[in-house]
């Protein structure tokens, strides 16, 4: 029987403990939101089968995508996501940084809400590209965009305006800033999300995920190197099976082994 994929590739989601990278996974392979999650310990892991290339990557009504692909009417294929979901606390970055290595793309989120999380951001990236290998692909995501009813933040307002709109936009950084950051950094593209309506969290992972599919069209892979963070259909069991989702919310506490941290994928 044949894979249910054509490519699978590795996923990392790190940032401060609280921004909300693990209900963005389990919105992302369960399609539904928890209130009350645990604090992860070690790493967590989800999967997703998501279709990539044209005519999944024209923009359309139901997946307004930045661009039609560039690499012409190739077949469209299926990409199977391996999210691997990383604690944000000091405690466990020994372990978490362990599973950068062999990871083709990474989603750095933060809480829109709390600025410390965005200031945060830097460093995180810094230790991504340290461990990671050379040219991954990465966005920064806001996450808790529905505690924000404004692109901006309501402090630099007149009293009187600001008072009505303090309930109910909590933001603390604005998307200018979030722009900006990205492009000082080199960082792909910035994406405001909600793991609690289910705003944009699709398009957050696909536009990781079509960025890659690109790359792989160009041959920048070595789909036979379990480092390149991106494999081929018949490499191995790993892999197996219809996608969805698969062990989220088990959390592993080891250290990763090889390019695929756990093994599993």
């Amino acid at each position: 029987m044949s894979q249910p994929w054509d490519y699978i590739a590795k996923l990392v989601c790190i940032g401060d403990s609280g921004t909300g990278k693990s209900s963005l996974t389990i919105r992302l392979c369960e399609g539904r939101f928890s209130p009350h999650h645990d604090v992860t310990i070690g790493v967590e892991f989800g999967s997703r089968i998501v279709a990539v290339g044209p005519p999944a990557s024209k923009p359309t009504s139901s997946n307004p995508l930045h661009s039609a692909h560039p690499l012409g009417e190739a077949k469209q294929k299926r990409m199977k996501l391996s999210l691997w979901d990383t604690a944000g606390q000091e405690t466990y970055k020994s372990i978490t940084r362990s599973y950068f290595r062999g990871a083709s793309g990474a989603l750095l989120v933060y809480d829109i809400t709390r600025r410390s999380t965005f200031e945060h951001a830097t460093g995180w990236l810094h230790d991504l590209r340290q461990i990671a290998e050379e040219g991954i692909v990465v966005i920064l995501v806001g996450n808790k965009c529905d505690l924000a009813s404004s692109s901006t933040v309501t402090s630099g307002m007149a009293n009187g305006e600001a008072q009505g709109l303090d309930a109910a936009n909590k933001r603390a950084v604005t998307v200018d800033e979030a722009e900006e950051w990205c492009k000082k950094n080199g960082v792909m593209t910035y994406v405001e999300t909600s793991a609690r309506s289910g705003q944009n969290v699709e398009k957050a992972f696909l536009e990781v995920a079509e960025r890659i599919y690109e790359n792989v069209e160009r041959g920048r892979y070595d789909l036979n190197d379990r480092r390149s963070g991106v494999r081929g259909p018949g490499l191995g069991a790993a892999g197996k099976g219809s996608g969805g989702t698969v062990s989220v919310g088990m959390n592993n506490t080891g250290g990763g082994k090889g390019g695929w941290g756990g093994g599993c994928c």
